[in-house]
């Protein structure tokens, strides 16, 4: 088939009721691969009437019959997974496609292979970071991550488990402490046999900690036995850990819990849920 015929049968309707945000790849895929030209063609054509915007080049978000191309907005999340269909949703992004997010956020937070700016739009800003160097030269990057539904699709996702360890890992891409907490204790359960695995991966003894205190405050929760806090607890700091790392004292509201050698600020040891930012 000519590239010419391949346009023009094109099914563009169907193309972008199922594509709410797409590549140029993708599409050039969808129409069977036709020439470049022919490709740019048919962006210009359905772009100048309204059916399509670009977000940037060679990334693009369908627009609804009637509806506004200026006032379109996104999907984060599918501009997230076209941007990188290799991509993990991670930290706070996570906790909101699990459902036990406290707080509504605006930023999507990716894991990838491969790095890029982030994208900012009128609603949202979506960020690609790196795996975890650790786990990424361990070759265990896909450890305790999982597909969920949404929307018509299915993303991957870090799972409670991998969430709740990476969140106390980088408490700034979860939301801070308190909403890590907070959101994680409306997990519906946790599997504390691949918790031990992801916490023995980083070898990080203040991650042993942080998810211990997490578990023996929640245990009747998550069920936990006395055995695992215990083992945990044997892989504790040997000396206090401050919990954000900005803190410096306990004069700035930190308190030292004693088992777990971490120091934790007082709302958080009260059970106070956070402010939404």
């Amino acid at each position: 088939m000519n590239t010419e015929r391949q346009v023009r049968g094109f099914d563009t309707d169907r193309f972008l009721a199922s594509h709410a945000v797409f590549t140029l790849a993708e599409l050039r895929t969808a129409m069977g691969r036709p020439s470049r030209s022919a490709v740019r063609t048919w962006l210009k054509f359905h772009g100048s009437r309204g059916r399509l915007k670009a977000l940037e080049r060679g990334l693009y978000v369908a627009v609804g019959p009637g509806k506004d191309p200026g006032a379109a907005v996104p999907d984060p999340y599918l501009v997230g997974a076209a941007l990188r269909p290799d991509g993990v949703f991670a930290y706070h992004s996570a906790l909101g496609l699990l459902g036990a997010a406290h707080s509504v956020w605006n930023v999507v937070t990716l894991l990838s292979h491969r790095r890029r700016r982030p994208l900012v739009f009128r609603t949202a800003r979506v960020e690609v970071v790196a795996h975890p160097s650790t786990l990424l030269r361990k070759g265990v990057t896909e450890l305790g991550v999982r597909q969920v539904p949404y929307l018509e699709t299915t993303l991957r996702v870090t799972g409670p488990e991998r969430t709740l360890v990476d969140g106390f890992r980088q408490l700034r891409l979860v939301g801070g402490l308190e909403e890590l907490v907070t959101s994680a204790a409306g997990f519906a359960s946790l599997d504390l046999g691949l918790l031990g695995a992801l916490l023995s991966a980083y070898e990080l003894r203040v991650l042993h900690a942080a998810v211990g205190w997490f578990l023996e405050t929640y245990r009747a929760h998550f069920l936990v036995p006395d055995d695992f806090l215990a083992h945990l607890e044997q892989q504790r700091p040997a000396s206090p850990q401050y919990l954000p790392r900005r803190a410096r004292s306990e004069a700035d509201g930190g308190r030292l819990v004693s088992r777990w050698n971490l120091v934790l600020p007082e709302p958080v040891l009260r059970g106070e849920a956070p402010d939404e930012p």
